[in-house]
């Protein structure tokens, strides 16, 4: 990956801006009674208010604007006539490109009044504090071996199991770039940082086995044992003295 002009980091912090704000509303408006066709319905048109276009839409033949996941799908969740329920487990995935720059942001959020406690609780605090114990360590002269260890660490802390056949990525002028950055592996080991570099961390854990599978659709990928999952995503540039979360 070359590093971001000058001129780059400001159109890719624009994205980014664009970004945190629709993916927000989208994810407070995931209640129950709500389907996640009308979530990606609403996404498209906050999009357009912004001044953003969706990245994913057409992306290796993805066919909405926004991946919205349930439960034991893990990522590439696409959006239809499933209504969310009580207690559900929504993970938001939004890519936007803005002046020719993408920023790819998630959040996993539980649908209705209750807090999550136990298991699921432990799930989404964990893998949230994974994502930033990887960013931690984001600065010229690391590795990405650096970030995928602080990640590992963290998520088996409380046991959960890291899906390791799906891993982050550069984006930018792509919605996936090199380097790929697993979210295990040895410190001071992969490619290294420099500043101007643009990359997509992104924790994804479960409740169970680490194994996946993509369903029927040939776009969403689930837990084989059907157990819960999430997902966390920034979009982070690399600075001079350390780093700068765009979304």
């Amino acid at each position: 990956m070359q590093p971001k002009t000058p001129e780059e980091v400001e159109a890719i912090r624009r994205s980014g801006r664009i970004l945190n704000t629709v993916r927000d509303e989208v994810a407070q408006a995931a209640k129950p009674g709500v389907s996640t066709r009308e979530l990606a319905d609403m996404t498209r048109e906050k999009l357009k208010a912004h001044g953003g276009e969706p990245a994913f839409a057409g992306y290796m033949g993805f066919p909405d604007v926004v991946c919205i996941s349930v439960n034991d799908q893990v990522v590439h969740g696409v959006p239809g006539s499933y209504v969310l329920g009580e207690g559900d487990l929504v993970s938001i995935d939004l890519g936007v490109l803005y002046q020719g720059m993408i920023t790819d942001s998630a959040v996993t959020v539980v649908t209705g009044d209750q807090r999550p406690t136990g298991k699921v609780r432990t799930l989404l605090k964990a893998t949230e504090e994974s994502l930033y114990a990887g960013i931690d360590q984001v600065k010229p002269g690391e590795r990405v071996g650096d970030i995928g260890n602080s990640v590992q660490r963290r998520l088996l802390r409380d046991n959960l199991s890291i899906v390791e056949t799906l891993v982050g990525h550069g984006v930018g002028h792509e919605v996936h770039e090199q380097p790929e950055i697993p979210n295990f592996g040895m410190a001071g080991t992969g490619s290294m940082l420099k500043e101007g570099m643009t990359i997509a961390i992104e924790p994804m854990a479960t409740l169970g086995g680490k194994t996946v599978h993509t369903e029927s659709d040939g776009l969403t990928i689930s837990t084989s044992d059907h157990s819960l999952s999430a997902h966390f995503e920034h979009t982070v540039l690399v600075t001079r003295d350390g780093f700068e979360i765009l979304t």
